[in-house]
């Protein structure tokens, strides 16, 4: 029997960009040809060009962009003559037929921006593609730092005391939101709302770094969240696969960070051979008290169920080494590396876990596919036709 066609998707607009490079690769190298599945990538350049073809699945042709995707083919989502979605390649010659392909699902290996904030998810639902990880809600939540703490902080959960403002509130009136943040104490964080793998995070002490670091993550994000720093830190994660229905947790990790904070370069370049997040230090399970582990494994499920996530997250939490009071920090609804390294020390290895990755998203496609898609009525009758008319003609 022909393998089915999984389309891997990842790259986009996004500061992430190459981190997501790195995770979608990982991926396809997690799926032998004993999957059951044609591996085909759907690359989204940082312009936004949707590209396909062979070149895009050697990771060493990433290291010359331009070249790459002139040895790509322009690709978008389509319809075929009998109403599936597909694939469609654009042909390189002026007669040639283009190529389409069926898309049984969408692997999505996106790190922040449109991949990972919903809005890829939604085109995926439009074309009704089974796509993993979760919907438009959950991800659009899951990637806005104010919205799911908001969530939590209502259910109970508890979060590090913050400040958050706009762009434009920051030019109309900084000295007074200088002066809320300064309530907290220093030192503080700095974080864009809409972003991850630390990037545009500073740890600030006194009012000209505050600045200085606001100002350099709205290079980013128009939104900002500053936050009390919790000393002594540690940060404890941990992940979850399932649905809103059921969920199952990994161990805890402990990231270890070179600096106060877990940077980029800690993350994503702690060796040369470029692992993504399995490359970065971590101690594995963290070696914290087994009630504390429990709390933060449950509250995790809780988070999963809250925001409507589906297929597989992780969550960071922010915990005061000597009270071991933990907060909640933020979600990721697409982890890098899939957090393959957390399920691996929880009896899952990588290739299991994004097939069942997989297996979910089609499941709970073929799930929404059996509710009822439409309402019959006969609004559209002569009647009501005329009733509209009458209500534009009393105006």
């Amino acid at each position: 029997m022909q393998n089915k066609t999984l389309l891997v998707a990842f790259g986009g607009a996004s500061p992430e960009h190459e981190v997501s490079v790195l995770t979608a690769h990982q991926a396809i190298a997690a799926l032998d040809s004993n999957s059951g599945y044609q591996i085909k990538p759907l690359y989204i350049t940082k312009s936004g060009r949707w590209l396909t073809g062979e070149a895009l699945l050697d990771l060493k042709n990433f290291e010359d962009l331009k070249k790459l995707e002139q040895q790509s083919v322009p690709c978008k989502f389509a319809h075929n003559e009998y109403g599936a979605t597909v694939l469609q390649e654009g042909s390189k010659g002026f007669f040639s037929k283009k190529t389409e392909t069926p898309i049984f699902a969408v692997l999505c290996a996106f790190h922040g921006s449109s991949g990972e904030n919903g809005a890829f998810q939604g085109v995926c639902e439009m074309y009704n593609l089974p796509c993993t990880g979760s919907g438009v809600m959950g991800s659009a939540i899951g990637m806005d730092k104010v919205a799911a703490k908001s969530i939590c902080r209502d259910h109970g959960i508890p979060v590090v005391d913050a400040v958050d403002f706009l762009e434009q509130e920051w030019i109309d009136g900084q000295p007074a939101i200088t002066d809320q943040i300064e309530k907290l104490d220093y030192p503080v964080i700095v974080k864009p709302v809409h972003l991850g793998s630390s990037i545009g995070v500073e740890i600030v002490k006194n009012r000209d770094e505050l600045i200085h670091a606001v100002e350099t993550a709205f290079r980013y994000d128009q939104h900002i969240l500053v936050e009390k720093v919790i000393s002594p830190l540690m940060e404890i994660n941990c992940s979850v696969l399932g649905s809103s229905q059921k969920q199952r947790v990994s161990v805890c990790e402990r990231p270890l960070s070179r600096e106060e904070i877990l940077s980029f370069k800690d993350k994503y370049m702690s060796d040369e051979n470029m692992k993504g997040m399995a490359s970065a230090d971590r101690e594995i399970p963290a070696d914290i008290p087994d009630a504390l582990a429990t709390s933060i494994q449950e509250t995790s499920k809780k988070i999963f169920r809250l925001i409507s996530c589906s297929g597989l997250a992780r969550l960071d939490f922010l915990v005061h080494a000597d009270t071991h009071q933990f907060y909640f920090n933020e979600i990721n609804t697409i982890p890098g590396s899939f957090s393959f390294y957390l399920w691996k020390e929880s009896g899952l290895a990588f290739d299991q876990l994004i097939l069942e990755l997989i297996d979910r998203a089609v499941e709970e496609h073929q799930q929404r596919n059996r509710r009822i898609q439409s309402y019959e009525t006969n609004l559209l009758s002569k009647k009501a036709v005329k009733g509209i008319k009458g209500l534009k003609d009393n105006k």
